[in-house]
């Protein structure tokens, strides 16, 4: 539950806070090993809660963490299928949820939403940038919207507090256009999609799968993919209270989904095959799918933190979101870092 600061508390936080910006993700030293291998022997938990999406997620797919929590007494409790970023994190502030991953909004947004309070999400790695093209701002091909310009008054379905939202704020911005230019139609990823289909909106922004399996059976043109917009690709939160309390578990878990990563990356058909069988795609969708993704993960760096606090302050200018928040509120302590992020994680 989350807790209003207390004067001593917020201080505490802010140092650590300041001392994880500042770098030292790798510190070095006798006691400080000694404390992180203390902290990463701790196994508190007998249920591990791991929330997934309904556009599929591949470490649930492949079952790669289930025999490790296994062996260390752990049950596996897979969450979901959650429609977006929103919903999960929803759920892990409601407890239900102890580690997913999401885009870089749904993070925001929440934090935006608590005032006062010490966030419950946190992050705790990044994901590997697309190049953009799996994500985009659609319409039907005999529209009359030719360019993202014409959006202007018209009605555009997408999910909110997800980045279909930042793509879409930013590729306003970039025409001078704002949010109140245009009609929210407020709706789910795949209740967007469908009013877009169903002409209940003039457009619709939307990722992958959803987006490959309109190219496939809609003419659609897409007047503005992600590219240059959406850079930082989202990241695996945890539940604060969990990953503080439970680090081995969390290394566990992202240990793995790293090598559940390098191999997709290496074999993307692999990730097709999947597709085909769990989101009954259309072979040639799943490969399109699979193509546009990425799948390692990186760690959290000052920059990487910084690119995220510029998110938050581009919402904030843009009065999508009612007061500036700190990024840095959901960085850990740089030794829990230590304790969480496995070495197969570059």
């Amino acid at each position: 539950m989350n807790k209003p600061f207390q004067p001593q508390r917020r201080t505490t936080l802010k140092r650590i806070f300041q001392y994880s910006v500042l770098g030292l993700f790798a510190l070095s030293s006798p006691l400080v090993d000694s404390l992180v291998q203390s902290t990463q022997a701790q196994t508190n938990a007998k249920v591990i809660n791991l929330a997934y999406q309904s556009s599929g997620d591949l470490v649930k797919s492949k079952k790669v963490v289930e025999p490790r929590f296994k062996a260390l007494g752990v049950t596996v409790n897979w969450v979901g299928p959650f429609a977006a970023g929103p919903q999960l994190i929803e759920a892990l502030n409601a407890g239900k949820v102890d580690i997913g991953n999401v885009g870089e909004t749904p993070p925001i947004f929440s934090q935006a939403a608590r005032p006062g309070v010490i966030p419950e999400v946190v992050y705790l790695t990044g994901r590997t940038p697309t190049n953009g093209q799996n994500q985009g701002i659609v319409v039907k091909a005999n529209s009359s919207i030719k360019k993202v310009a014409d959006l202007k008054g018209k009605k555009i379905a997408f999910q909110v507090g997800s980045n279909a939202q930042y793509l879409l704020a930013k590729a306003l911005k970039e025409l001078g256009l704002k949010f109140s230019d245009i009609q929210v139609v407020a709706l789910t990823p795949s209740q967007a999609r469908d009013a877009f289909i169903q002409d209940k909106a003039d457009a619709w922004v939307g990722g992958d799968p959803l987006l490959a399996e309109v190219e496939n059976t809609t003419p659609i043109r897409v007047l503005r993919n992600a590219a240059g917009i959406n850079t930082l690709n989202g990241f695996y939160i945890g539940r604060r209270n969990f990953v503080t309390q439970n680090p081995q578990l969390v290394r566990v878990f992202l240990e793995e989904a790293q090598k559940v990563g390098e191999a997709a990356e290496k074999n993307p058909s692999d990730y097709a095959k999947i597709l085909v069988t769990e989101q009954k795609l259309a072979p040639s969708v799943a490969d399109k799918v699979a193509r546009r993704r990425t799948y390692k993960l990186r760690r959290l760096t000052p920059a990487i933190i910084a690119e995220q606090q510029g998110v938050a302050d581009f919402y904030f200018q843009e009065k999508v979101i009612s007061r500036k928040i700190d990024i840095k509120e959901g960085i850990l302590a740089p030794i829990l870092y230590q304790a969480i992020i496995p070495d197969n994680i570059p």
